[in-house]
């Protein structure tokens, strides 16, 4: 069975989906398509890995209960939350379910994601990944600066 490849161009904002509910997973594809994302979708969790492992995604909005019956089922989230942040980093992580309250930190911080949404907001899903986009980017430029400029320097080794 020959499989499609997709290219992804420097100008390009991937971002990876992975929803069991196919409502919520055609209203967060149609968000992020609005926003401007190239959005992947993935059908399981080794799937999800695969994808991950593969593109460098800007945005990941993944389902409380992906291919799961309980959120500690959620091998996705389980795999996200025990990756190093070297790699994980360039991801924008939000989770989305019914148990959450939207943008509350502690919740956010507990699943070791950046925001967690809950579905009865699915109708602010646009503005609420922007929102949570511009934060961690906000949160994270100070970094980003050192790092290039560090970068940019005479006699720094590159790996």
């Amino acid at each position: 069975m020959a499989e499609t490849f997709e290219f992804i161009s420097a100008t390009d904002k991937p971002a990876l989906v992975a929803f069991s509910t196919p409502e919520w997973l055609e209203a967060v594809r149609a968000a992020l398509l609005e926003l401007g994302y190239k959005v992947h979708t993935a059908a399981t969790h080794g799937d999800f890995l695969a994808k991950f492992s593969q593109i460098r995604y800007q945005v990941v909005v993944l389902e409380e209960l992906f291919a799961a019956n309980t959120l500690e089922e959620n091998l996705s989230l389980k795999a996200l939350q025990q990756m190093p942040m070297s790699q994980r980093r360039h991801a924008t992580v939000i989770l989305l379910g019914d148990s959450f309250q939207t943008f509350m930190p502690l919740q956010a911080f507990q699943q070791s994601v950046h925001a967690v949404i809950n579905s009865a907001e699915m109708f602010l899903l646009k503005q609420l990944i922007e929102k949570v986009v511009a934060d961690k980017e906000l949160f994270l430029h100070a970094y980003q600066t050192t790092f290039q400029r560090v970068l940019a320097s005479p006699g720094t080794t590159r790996l």
